[in-house]
């Protein structure tokens, strides 16, 4: 199957699962491409670099109406937490979020947390009271949404309320197109505006003396220039930074560096977990990204264990040009 990509009247060519996967998105719409009201929604999942975001994005650009939202999570929790505090509601920080909005595409589904699968279940609840056709995209099928077996059963009701009104659709063929020099004619269409991965010296840089502000933190630079900003891996990763922090910086700097990034298996789950979370929202932005690391691609994420989404930091990865050995800093 082919399909315009809506901008440069270029066509790309859809494997089976992601023919598929379109074919059901598009009876969400009606002959206009307007969303049809109490349809059953769609929960894309599958491994990463198998084109989910790709097909979902091509959709959204076909839906007519104007009665459309698309969010990549990390995105939403963010706008959302500043509507609360403007607002002093959750819920009335949902409805504004939401507006007038017949359609919802949400990429990037994941709950790893019970603070989070609270905020979801509330979320969803929300969106099928009000019969809003609903299309998600997600690397964990709804069963294996907050694992956590500590918390998992106190998020099996929202889990059953996910599957009783959405359609759940797999694409996880065999490949990972990431992975694919030609990946971008063949069935992706996200990632980095550009950017390159290369190996690096250990150490002996600047860690840090440029003040930036975010909300009501202060992180440290290694340098700021005009849209361009470069962080050393431990100070960006190995400080309490949140995902909101990386989606603001992101609306002001468009063009990112991360020096000195070590083997992940030799840091604090929690460190890696940063990075995987700011790799993910300037993916979705498509902002550039250079990446000097101590390693090569291949190794920066062998035998890291405890690190939800460790598999899509990979795959995202490999969008960036890698030049090795290479001397940085």
């Amino acid at each position: 199957m082919e399909i315009g990509d809506g901008v440069s009247g270029s066509t790309v060519v859809l494997d089976a699962d992601q023919a598929a996967a379109m074919h059901r998105l598009r009876e969400l719409v009606d002959r206009r491409g307007r969303p049809v009201r109490r349809h059953r929604g769609i929960y894309l999942h599958g491994r990463p670099g198998r084109g989910k975001t790709m097909v979902m994005n091509r959709f959204f650009a076909e839906v007519s109406s104007e009665r459309k939202r698309r969010f990549h999570f990390h995105e939403f929790y963010a706008q959302l937490n500043q509507a609360a505090h403007t607002t002093g509601s959750i819920d009335k920080a949902v409805d504004a979020m939401l507006g007038d909005a017949r359609l919802i595409c949400f990429d990037e589904f994941h709950v790893h947390d019970i603070g989070d699968a609270m905020l979801v279940a509330r979320l969803l609840d929300t969106l099928f009271a009000r019969h809003i056709v609903l299309v998600v995209t997600s690397n964990y099928p709804p069963a294996q949404l907050l694992p956590n077996p500590l918390f998992h059963d106190r998020f099996l009701p929202t889990i059953e309320r996910i599957t009783a009104h959405l359609d759940v659709v797999s694409i996880d063929g065999p490949l990972d197109y990431r992975t694919r020099i030609d990946h971008r004619s063949v069935a992706h269409s996200t990632g980095f505006a550009a950017g390159r991965y290369e190996t690096c010296a250990a150490g002996g840089g600047d860690t840090g003396s440029i003040e930036v502000p975010v909300g009501a933190r202060v992180l440290r630079a290694r340098s700021v220039d005009g849209a361009a900003i470069t962080f050393e891996f431990a100070t960006l990763c190995g400080t309490p930074t949140s995902a909101a922090d990386y989606v603001e910086l992101a609306h002001r700097f468009r063009r990112w560096t991360i020096c000195d990034v070590p083997p992940l298996r030799e840091v604090p789950p929690d460190w890696a977990m940063r990075l995987v979370n700011v790799v993910d929202v300037l993916y979705d932005a498509d902002l550039e990204l250079r990446i000097s690391a101590r390693v090569p691609l291949a190794e920066l994420v062998d035998c890291v264990l405890g690190v939800p989404d460790i598999g899509r930091l990979a795959s995202r990865l490999c969008e960036l040009s890698q030049f090795a050995p290479a001397r940085v800093g």
